[in-house]
């Protein structure tokens, strides 16, 4: 039997056949054009949506006319439009490549994670954002200078500028791999095309041609991960029902369990409570996701951006574990079909040897838009805002930061690619990404935390404790990753934050001079 559905973009119509035999896609893999060729359709989509995101960024990041502007939008962005380039933001290249394989080589625990990310929301919306607009923060860091003093602002910034690079230096890693292995590109030729594009787009446009943009990035996601799940039902003996039968009788559905096992990061507990941190980390005290937050009018606005995430990204991250698991059934059925050397590649290998024309280039467009929605802009407002404008060149003209901060736009560029060349020993891209937050990320959170929750007027007491925090959790992944130690590194981040609070107030306690007895 051949199903077949179709859809029209710009007047073209596009329409995909569904074989129920294995024996067709076999003969399709064997008549599919060398790696690097696309059809015209796909280059079509890719090209179309590449030009599209240009014609964005012209028309609404034209007239930046000062750093509020190139920063914040000038605080005028929707809050619809704010969260779903927040989600856009979230999902990322790392979790279109990253969540499949997980799915593929494992099974669906991953969600017990996204549930702590979940309430980390909740959190956000009602103790962190308040903050932020209660000083009026362009970065977030500046929170922290108001709170405890200059040496805290510093430190907070500089640790955001060294793991959002990292972790955005392997997300741009996983872009440029799947983008590489489709077009049979070599990585370096693809980082140089991608950062390129982003140094281009964001340095023109700024945080409004970003914000409208993601909006823009998020509903490809869904459509194309949509169109691709149906794709592969449509290729599976027995649909969809068939698919999860056999991958839960192989455990690749395992979702939740409740074990309480410290040296276990699959478990319910390390999972949420992980999650919650991580997410506590990622939407409350990183200043690339903050931002997105940020850039809407007022706090209640701010505050309904994020709540509403919730309901928006769980069911892409659902859809992509869904695709991982597709993968492992199809290809479960199909033992003759090649499978890719590394699996981390698999769904890109798919997409480059199974999926029809049209399809191939939906899925390679979403891959490269989720590249293009870097950290480019968060990681110059925090340079500019909390060390380049307070330490280097206080009295400036607004003209002056405009210029250095897209001079701070093409820097980091250059920092990210190398980053991500460094990066391709990594195996699983996913796990990587969130073990480095895991090293600087509890710290950070902690001395949020400190400002947000106490009265305590600390600041050079917060650098040493952040810094021991930081070695201790370093050396605690050290001895996970040798199996040395056996414990779960999803707890790294809450002894990261931990560690730090105790050790803050104890420098500050130690550091008490003794009051005077006066006559």
């Amino acid at each position: 039997m051949l199903g077949r559905f179709g859809f029209r973009i710009g007047g073209i119509g596009v329409c995909f056949g569904f074989q129920s035999e294995g024996r067709d896609i076999i003969q399709s893999v064997a008549t599919q054009p060398v790696a690097g060729s696309l059809g015209g359709l796909d280059a079509l989509f890719v090209g179309g949506a590449v030009a599209l995101l240009f014609v964005i960024s012209y028309v609404f990041g034209r007239r930046e006319e000062n750093t509020d502007d190139f920063f914040l939008g000038g605080r005028r962005v929707p809050w619809i439009v704010a969260c779903l380039s927040f989600v856009a933001t979230e999902i990322s290249a790392l979790a279109l490549v990253g969540m499949p394989h997980t799915a593929y080589t494992e099974n669906w625990r991953w969600f017990q994670f996204l549930i702590g990310l979940a309430l980390a929301r909740l959190i956000v919306a009602f103790l962190f954002i308040p903050a932020f607009y209660k000083y009026d923060c362009t970065s977030i860091y500046e929170f922290l200078g108001h709170r405890f003093g200059r040496a805290t602002q510093y430190t907070g910034s500089i640790y955001f500028l060294v793991t959002r690079l990292i972790a955005s230096g392997v997300r741009l890693y996983a872009t440029c791999m799947a983008v590489g292995l489709i077009l049979g590109w070599p990585l370096g030729l693809t980082l140089a095309m991608f950062t390129v594009v982003s140094v281009v787009f964001i340095a023109f446009g700024g945080i409004k041609a970003l914000v409208w943009t993601g909006a823009y990035q998020a509903v490809f996601f869904i459509v194309s991960g949509v169109l691709v799940a149906v794709f592969l039902v449509g290729h599976i003996d027995g649909g969809l029902a068939s698919a999860l039968d056999a991958a839960g009788r192989a455990g690749r559905l395992s979702t939740f369990n409740f074990a309480w096992n410290l040296n276990d990061a699959n478990t319910f507990w390390a999972g949420v409570i992980g999650g919650l941190f991580t997410g506590l980390v990622s939407f409350g005290a990183d200043q690339e996701m903050v931002q997105r937050l940020l850039t809407v009018k007022t706090r209640k606005s701010s505050q309904r951006t994020i709540l509403a995430t919730i309901v928006t990204v769980l069911p892409v991250y659902w859809l992509y574990l869904l695709i991982g698991t597709l993968l492992y059934v199809f290809y479960g059925r199909h033992p003759e079909l090649p499978l890719p050397t590394e699996l981390k590649t698999i769904f890109p290998h798919f997409a480059r040897t199974i999926l029809p024309a049209g399809l191939k280039g939906l899925v390679l467009a979403s891959i490269v838009l989720a590249s293009v929605d870097s950290p480019l802009n968060s990681l110059t407002t925090s340079f500019v805002r909390d060390i380049y404008r307070p330490l280097i060149c206080k009295n400036a003209t607004e003209r002056h930061y405009l210029l250095v901060s897209r001079i701070g736009v093409v820097v980091f560029g250059l920092i990210l690619a190398a980053i991500a060349m460094a990066c391709e020993p990594v195996q699983n891209i996913l796990g990587f990404a969130f073990q480095i937050l895991a090293l600087t990320g509890g710290p950070m959170l902690g001395v949020f935390l400190l400002g947000l929750l106490t009265r305590r007027k600390v600041n050079l007491a917060n650098v040493p404790a952040m810094l021991i925090s930081t070695a201790l959790c370093t050396v605690l992944l050290f001895l996970i990753q040798r199996k040395t130690l056996d414990l779960g590194w999803t707890w790294l981040i809450v002894l990261g934050a931990a560690a730090t609070m105790g050790l803050s107030g104890l420098f500050s306690l130690l550091n008490r001079q003794p009051r005077r007895r006066t006559r």
